[in-house]
C-alpha cells in the first residue's frame, strides 16, 4: 500500500510540476503579448503623429502662401493711394500753401459765442 501512495504522489509532483511549467509559458506569453502590444501601438501613435504633422505643415504652408497673397494686395493698394495723393498734391499743392497763407494773414475778427451770450 505504500507503495502504491508513493507512486501516487509522485504522480501527483509531476503533475504539479508540469501544471508550474504550463502556467510559467503562460505567463511568459502574455508577458510577450503585453510588450508586442505596446510596441504595436506606440508605431501606431507615432504614424498618426507623422500624418497629423504633414497635415498641419500643409495647412500653414497654404495659409502662409494666402497671407503673402493678402500683404502684396495690399502693398500694391497702398502704393496706388500714395500715387493718388502725391499727384492730388502736385496738382492743388500750390493752391492749398496760398490759401493756408491767405488764412494765417488775413484775420476775421468774431467775438465768441459764450461772450455774445453774456450781452
Amino acid at each position: 500500500m505504500s507503495a502504491q501512495n508513493s507512486a501516487g504522489i509522485q504522480t501527483l509532483l509531476d503533475a504539479e510540476k508540469e501544471a508550474q511549467k504550463i502556467v510559467q509559458k503562460a505567463r511568459e506569453y502574455r508577458t510577450k503579448r503585453v510588450k508586442d502590444a505596446k510596441a504595436e501601438a506606440q508605431k501606431e501613435i507615432e504614424e498618426y503623429r507623422q500624418k497629423k504633422e504633414e497635415e498641419f505643415k500643409k495647412y500653414e504652408s497654404e495659409q502662409q502662401s494666402g497671407n503673402k497673397t493678402a500683404e502684396e494686395d495690399a502693398n500694391k493698394e497702398a502704393e496706388a493711394k500714395l500715387k493718388e495723393i502725391e499727384k492730388a498734391g502736385q496738382e492743388k499743392g500750390d493752391k492749398v500753401i496760398e490759401d493756408l497763407i491767405k488764412a494765417v494773414t488775413t484775420p476775421h475778427p468774431e467775438v465768441p459765442e459764450k461772450i455774445q451770450r453774456e450781452d
